[in-house]
């Protein structure tokens, strides 16, 4: 490889550190491997990235390649390149070859490196229910039983996929391991790669006569039911967790967890932001003017709310407690009401009479055109 720049191949500048380096050829060689790209130049091309990072993560020959342009020195200089490279002998790691390459840096893609046991139990999925609720029913919370189709333990085979009677057995294939190991030659050298065994899929266990129930998956579908407290105060889109009631796991794994969402239907009277419960209420013009006491509606009943004299449209009043409460009984939100003024359309004649004196009383002209009408501006007032 005389001529050619290693930096350039692994794409890291000249004054890069070792462990950028190691992270370039991490990169490059994963791509590269024959057992992963199938390009006809996949094979050449990570070649040549190992034996790139050969001499780069080697602190001797990088010194000798950055001053004389060869890894092997001055008795390099137009010899056969950087040398290191027989077969599948990569001085760099040890002389493992491919296999022990992809142990120390993909975790486990070869005889070395550590592998999952196939055996070992595995917990069930989570499941997703969504309920729907009324207004009411999220403030005040319910208690109620749901029904849904999961995974469950075969209750024939007690989860082994096997016919009862019977037990599984260590694959014959595999030893249990749930993986065979190939070697190839190439002209690289002697190749190891792993697959999974496909007489037991990865599991290590050969089922010779399945469980007729489950066909030897060791779960089978049920239709389950389970009571469910929905809290007080619940909100649109907020969810709990129900442990243990998702599928059935694998292995001796436990069930995973049932999340319920809630969607909360609008109220036609109400409107709510988090605890606090918000109302608009329609109040006449002499009710505002005069001041009064008017029955207000609350989730929590009926209650007296005191509207004070000179109250304007679009005032707002609390009503303590009155709210929904909050979760893990932090207190109760309140009820905030706000008052609209209702401008009166049809009037009797006494009415009339009584609203032209008291606009003589103020000194507000009655009739005419324009804006300076006492009716306008009462309008005009309550419409804002």
């Amino acid at each position: 490889m005389a001529g050619k720049d290693y930096y350039e191949i692994l794409g890291v500048s000249r004054d890069a550190s070792q462990d950028e380096i190691k992270k370039a050829y991490r990169k490059l060689s994963k791509k590269y491997h024959p057992d992963i790209n199938k390009a006809p130049d996949a094979e050449a091309k990570f070649k040549e990235v190992t034996e790139a990072y050969e001499v780069l993560s080697d602190d001797t020959k990088k010194a000798n390649y950055d001053q004389y342009g060869s890894a092997d020195g001055p008795a390099g200089f137009g010899g056969g390149g950087a040398g290191g490279f027989n077969g599948a002998d990569f001085g760099g790691f040890g002389g493992g070859g491919f296999e022990d390459i992809f142990s120390q840096f993909f975790g486990g893609g070869g005889a070395g490196g550590a592998r999952r046991n196939p055996n070992a139990p595995r917990p069930g999925r989570d499941l997703q229910y969504e309920m729907s609720l009324t207004f009411e029913e999220a403030i005040f919370g319910k208690k109620t039983t749901i029904k849904y189709t999961r995974e469950a333990t075969c209750h024939t085979c007690g989860g082994n996929g096997a016919k009862p009677g019977t037990h599984p057995e260590t694959c014959h294939n595999c030893g249990g391991t749930g993986y065979i190991t190939t070697e190839t030659n190439t002209p690289l050298g002697r190749m190891r790669s792993q697959q999974v065994c496909p007489v037991c899929n990865g599991t290590g266990q050969e089922i010779k006569e399945k469980c007729p129930t489950c066909g030897g998956s060791g779960n089978e579908q049920e239709r389950h039911e389970v009571e469910v407290n929905v809290p007080a105060g619940v909100d649109d889109g907020q969810q709990m967790r129900l442990q243990g009631q998702g599928e059935a796991g694998n292995n001796g794994g436990g069930y995973g967890d049932l999340f319920i969402v809630f969607t909360v239907k609008s109220s036609k009277t109400f409107t709510r932001n988090g605890a606090d419960i918000y109302l608009d209420k329609t109040i006449s013009f002499v009710q505002a003017t005069l001041g009064a006491e008017i029955k207000v509606p609350t989730v929590h009943g009926e209650v007296n709310l005191k509207v004070p004299a000179g109250t304007q449209t679009g005032a707002t009043f609390k009503l303590k407690g009155k709210g929904a409460p909050r979760l893990r009984g932090n207190g109760t939100g309140d009820e905030r009401v706000t008052v609209r003024i209702v401008t009166p359309k049809n009037l009797n004649k006494a009415q009339k009479e009584a609203l032209k004196a008291f606009a003589d009383a103020g000194g507000d002209k009655v009739e005419g055109s324009g804006k300076s009408g006492f009716f306008d501006k009462m309008k005009d007032a309550f419409d804002n």
